[in-house]
């Protein structure tokens, strides 16, 4: 709210005296009594006591309110940076303040800078467990955002090495075709940030293993294995 008047005359003011605003759309003066100024800034409601939008005090009226929140203000999209037309009721609604010019860069975004919620299979905790436990030699990172700025379930430095352990829902649309979709272009978006950076992809298809038990898992854990002894092998020779 742009008061014409400065706070020190606005202070000594009476409660019923009118205090000259600058409308936010139309910028012409109407006025408020002191005591509405003050309720609008607690953002309580004088007659009914209740919370309410102190925001909308800094109109001259609905008409212009309503112009307000329908106006396009540019901004940049928090993932490709590209200038997009935002309405200020958007603007004011949004607790991050960011921003996507699209569905993709907003799933991108968010999954990249994630910081909780990840989801770990039984099969990666089992796998977290055992892969230490075998070659004690060499440093894991698990599900990790360090290399690509992405989460990868399983990450070895020491060898540029990477596996993705995908289940069901990377290939099919348990959660609908939108869903599945965002899911496939974040896991070909990983396989385009390793391949920038030298890393060996290594993608899993653990869609078989239907429910947990370490002699169904034992399959996976054999590749895993089978896939880093190369890569040892080859760093020797």
């Amino acid at each position: 709210m742009k008061m014409l008047i400065s706070m020190r005359n606005f202070n000594n003011l009476k409660a019923k005296a009118l205090v000259p605003i600058l409308c936010k759309n139309c910028s012409k003066t109407f006025y408020l009594e002191k005591s509405q100024v003050l309720a609008a800034i607690k953002n309580i409601n004088i007659k009914t006591k209740r919370t309410t939008h102190g925001r909308t005090a800094e109109f001259c009226s609905r008409s212009c309110y309503g112009k307000f929140n329908n106006k396009g203000f540019v901004t940049t999209c928090g993932q490709c940076k590209i200038k997009i037309i935002k309405k200020a009721k958007e603007l004011r609604k949004s607790k991050s303040k960011r921003f996507f010019c699209c569905q993709s860069c907003a799933a991108t975004y968010n999954n990249m800078h994630k910081t909780k919620g990840t989801r770990c299979s039984k099969l990666e905790k089992w796998l977290q467990q055992k892969l230490p436990e075998k070659y004690k030699s060499l440093n894991f990172c698990f599900n990790q955002k360090d290399a690509i700025e992405s989460e990868l379930d399983i990450y070895i430095p020491s060898l540029k090495l990477a596996f993705e352990l995908n289940g069901i829902y990377h290939y099919e649309p348990i959660h609908g075709i939108d869903k599945l979709q965002k899911v496939q272009f974040n896991d070909n978006r990983k396989f385009q940030e390793c391949l920038k950076r030298d890393i060996e992809l290594c993608i899993i298809d653990s869609s078989g293993l239907l429910y947990f038990k370490e002699q169904n898992a034992q399959k996976y854990l054999d590749i895993v294995c089978s896939i880093i002894n190369q890569n040892i092998s080859r760093i020797k020779l």
